[in-house]
């Protein structure tokens, strides 16, 4: 197992995906245009739902791509990270509307995992990373934003605890 390159992923990870929270946080409302448009899948619901902003997308991308060289990874591979744990993350609220969670709403599993795995098998095929590097990395990403989740929300960072 690659634990510094593991370590190195996760920590990309947590940028991806905690940098759209701080951003709104930070932000609010001001620039903060739907990725979807407000459009609604042929179910009649959101096609994504408006917590969904290009903004996030962003902002996520940048600042990814910013911290990977921080860390010790090309700033390609921040990038990569970036973009394929947005992927994932509209992914995930693509299917979670598809089934009826409203926007914000808590799916286990489906929250955590596209946003970390696609990100982590995009890496693969520039990194030494192997299926076990992958499978691991992907459940402590998934039990480190479960707990992270509720230390936002006690720091109110969050609006919910997950």
């Amino acid at each position: 197992m690659h634990l510094l390159l593991t370590a190195q992923l996760l920590t990309l990870l947590g940028v991806a995906n905690g940098t759209p929270i701080l951003v709104d946080k930070i932000l609010g409302k001001y620039l903060a245009s739907p990725v979807d448009g407000g459009l609604a899948f042929v179910d009649g619901r959101p096609l994504l739902g408006a917590s969904k902003t290009l903004r996030g997308l962003a902002f996520s991308v940048v600042a990814t791509s910013a911290v990977a060289p921080l860390i010790g990874l090309p700033w390609r591979i921040g990038t990569l990270v970036g973009v394929m744990a947005m992927v994932g993350d509209l992914l995930s609220s693509f299917l979670k509307r598809r089934i009826g969670i409203p926007p914000s709403g808590r799916a286990i599993g489906l929250d955590q995992i596209p946003e970390s795995l696609l990100p982590l098998l995009a890496c693969m095929l520039f990194l030494p990373l192997t299926a076990l590097d992958v499978l691991l990395a992907t459940l402590i990403f998934f039990a480190g934003a479960l707990l992270l989740s509720r230390l936002m929300f006690k720091l109110h960072l969050r609006d919910r605890p997950h």
